[in-house]
């Protein structure tokens, strides 16, 4: 059992704690002290002093030297929870089955699937025949080999001999005899593209490298599209490559100048049209070319205009090739409109679906026999279908579920005469679940349940949604779960999790690691605040730009509302971010530190006015959409200034906090946490441990493999439950 940390005053001289307590004779392990190399900053007239930002060299020597340090006290500081983090880690793997298969999906004449083995880190690829009229994928035995089964690509054969593994791309060609696929064998994110013969099973001599992983066929399979990064990590340019040619002769097709937008390249369902997207954070513009013809020019569908986003995808109805197009050019919440492929001009487009302040339209995808539109309405990720026929578009629908939270969601056409649409589907209790949808009857057949074993019970979980008015009148909501064992308002100990950037929506599901936090008696609460999505691009636009602080009060007030209604007391109160999500629970707990007992900051841009600062880095000119430009514009350099977690570090008591980062993350640099965790320990009164864990090995998204990242998850929530106080 743990109980509830009482962090001492740290010391303030050789003798005494600051309250004049005597040192212990064997105080234990101590931070790292690293050195201190004054780096003047000045933009604006306004001089920062920053003492750590030698630590941006990951290749100096005394860097790495620094992170090993921080790494070894946190293992020391750590080491006591070694038999709970085991014990996760046990219960992980005990309820996961490990030999699984995906539910398979049809394109052309093949079924493809991926499966896991029990002690494997990485999936395998494969693919068995199908029957011409039988689109009902088969329902094998996880463990037997389905008849005819070709095994395409084994992760772990190819993962063999690297410390980091990731598959990008995988794309097969039309003809169903090459295989495009990319890896990442570092964590940087610059995947190397590869071809296989799949009907020998040999490797081509084609090799690209430099991509962030997308590739896009020609229709007779003789060329591919990709698209490679510059210096600054930035997806620029669009190229085409001819299999068999060296990869000087490959062609450029597209190269975007503005440093603000980034390029992709992606064939439309049918396979008719290559699209190429150039985008930013509020703009997009798309240029296609017939995937028959590949050294035919493209073509600008409907040129930029700053704040006008669009999509599209290509659909042949009532005898005619047409583009339907998701666009916010006449409402912020979208509008979809279906338009002839010579297509110049948005206001070209007939409306199929007006836009509405209650619903926020996102993706729209077609097939031969169905139009399916994403659409958020009400908080929760729904979906809505037409009929496409001879004659027109039928009239839409939304598919009803049963539950009052849950996420639905389509997946993409894989087939372009496929009959089904198929969704994803989940809830704060109900695992994650993939139905195929007959859309003239209604009908939706379960094609497969995520299995949780163990003898897990949704009955056993409770999932509510409740919300709090934050400080300037806007209502905010609050998801939470907890185990039916759990009384409501009981002081419980409570994580409390919140992203609020990029329009991204915190979505109900079932985590199979979450379970290991809630059989132990925790709350876990998600703040949707602003920045975020979930309430419709207002939502989102409220959270960003000279708008982000309602970000990070958003959560301050939610986590007030939770102490206040006594679902938990802010000593068993812990906040958890990610990424932008970091700098979320870093502002928050720079505003009202005594609010929480602990911060676990993942990868956690803490350092965010220094990064934006400098063009030179990754990301950076393509995030003045999100951040502001503070690099010449002095309001939003003073305003990110007022709350960006590194510079406003204050000299007051702070939580406990845990920073896991990756040394080749290049989404978040590890120097950010790094510099974050001196400063804290520099500033900050308290005696409440400051961590930082850096994995060598590890990019934004952490290690890779299962078994690793199962590891992982299960370091930080031994840490969470032994911060808050809940039984081990």
């Amino acid at each position: 059992m743990s109980t509830i940390p009482t962090w001492r005053p740290v010391p303030t001289s050789a003798r005494s704690y600051a309250d004049g307590v005597p040192f212990p004779s064997d105080p234990g392990p101590r931070p790292p002290s690293p050195k201190r190399e004054t780096v003047e900053r000045i933009h604006h007239s306004d001089r920062f002093i920053d003492d750590y930002e030698w630590m941006r060299d990951k290749d100096a020597a005394d860097v790495i030297a620094h992170l090993e340090a921080e790494n070894a006290y946190t293992a020391a500081v750590t080491a006591h929870l070694e038999p709970l983090r085991q014990s996760i880690f046990d219960e992980i793997k005990n309820r996961t089955q490990e030999t699984d298969l995906s539910v398979p999906t049809r394109r052309g004449m093949w079924w493809y699937y991926t499966r896991t083995r029990e002690g494997a880190q990485y999936p395998l690829w494969c693919r068995c025949p199908a029957q011409p009229d039988d689109w009902t994928p088969p329902e094998p035995d996880p463990a037997a080999d389905l008849p005819g089964e070709q095994l395409l690509l084994d992760g772990n054969a190819e993962a063999d001999g690297h410390e980091f593994f990731d598959v990008g791309a995988f794309a097969v060609s039309p003809d169903a005899r090459l295989l495009a696929y990319s890896v990442d064998t570092t964590g940087d994110e610059r995947y190397t593209v590869r071809f296989k013969d799949l009907d020998n099973g040999e490797m081509l001599p084609d090799e690209i490298d430099g991509t962030l992983g997308e590739v896009a066929w020609s229709t007779d399979a003789s060329t591919v599209w990709y698209a490679t990064v510059n210096a600054a990590w930035r997806q620029d340019a669009v190229w085409r490559h001819r299999l068999g040619t060296g990869r000087d002769a490959n062609a450029l097709v597209h190269r975007e100048d503005d440093e603000r937008f980034n390029v992709s390249v992606a064939r439309t369902t049918s396979g008719r049209f290559i699209a190429v997207s150039s985008a930013s954070k509020v703009t997009s513009e798309v240029r296609v070319l017939d995937a028959a013809t590949p050294t035919a020019d493209l073509r600008v569908v409907v040129p930029r205009q700053t704040g006008v986003e669009y999509a599209l995808d290509h659909l042949f109805v009532g005898g005619a090739d047409r583009f339907v197009v998701v666009h916010n050019s006449t409402a912020p919440n979208f509008t979809i409109g279906v338009g002839p492929v010579d297509l110049t001009s948005l206001d070209q487009l007939d409306t199929l679906l007006a836009p509405s302040e209650r619903v926020r339209l996102t993706t729209v995808r077609a097939s031969a026999r169905h139009l399916v539109v994403d659409l958020r309405e009400n908080g929760l990720a729904q979906v809505r279908t037409y009929p496409v026929g001879s004659t027109g578009i039928g009239s839409g629908s939304n598919v009803a579920f049963d539950e009052a939270l849950f996420a639905a969601s389509s997946t993409a056409f894989t087939d372009w005469d496929q009959p089904y649409v198929r969704l994803s589907y989940g809830s704060w209790v109900t695992p994650a679940t993939v139905y195929e949808l007959e859309p003239v009857s209604g009908e939706l057949h379960l094609r497969k349940r995520q299995p949780i074993l163990g003898g897990y019970d949704p009955a056993d979980y409770v999932q509510t949604r409740e919300w709090t008015t934050a400080r300037d009148g806007t209502a905010i909501p609050i998801s939470l779960v907890h185990h039916r064992s759990v009384t409501p308002r009981s002081g419980s100990p409570l994580v409390l999790y919140g992203y609020g950037a990029y329009e991204i929506s915190i979505e109900p599901s079932v985590w199979i690691a979450r379970l290991s936090l809630l059989d132990r008696g925790l709350v876990w609460a998600v703040a949707h605040v602003r920045g975020g999505g979930e309430m419709g691009r207002h939502w989102y636009d409220e959270g960003r730009l000279l708008h982000k602080r309602n970000t990070f009060t958003d959560f301050v007030d939610v986590a007030r509302h939770l102490v206040d209604t006594e679902w938990t007391s802010s000593q068993r109160l812990v906040a958890i971010g990610g990424s932008a999500g970091g700098l979320t629970v870093g502002a928050a707990v720079n505003e009202d530190p005594d609010l929480f007992v602990g911060v676990l900051a993942i990868v956690p841009f803490v350092d965010a006015l220094t990064t934006i600062l400098d063009p030179s880095l990754p990301l950076t000119v393509s995030e003045w959409d999100e951040w502001g430009d503070p690099l010449h514009d002095p309001d939003f350099y003073a305003y990110m200034k007022s709350y960006t977690p590194y510079e406003n570090i204050r000299p007051v008591v702070y939580p406990a906090v845990y920073a896991p980062t990756s040394l080749h993350d290049t989404r978040v640099f590890y120097v950010e946490p790094a510099k974050w965790v001196a400063r804290l320990r520099d500033v900050a009164t308290g005696a409440a441990p400051v961590l930082l864990k850096v994995e060598m090995d590890g990019g934004h998204g952490g290690v890779s493999g299962r078994y690793d990242s199962w590891r992982e998850i299960a370091d930080q929530f031994a840490w969470v439950i032994d911060t808050c106080g809940a039984p081990g």
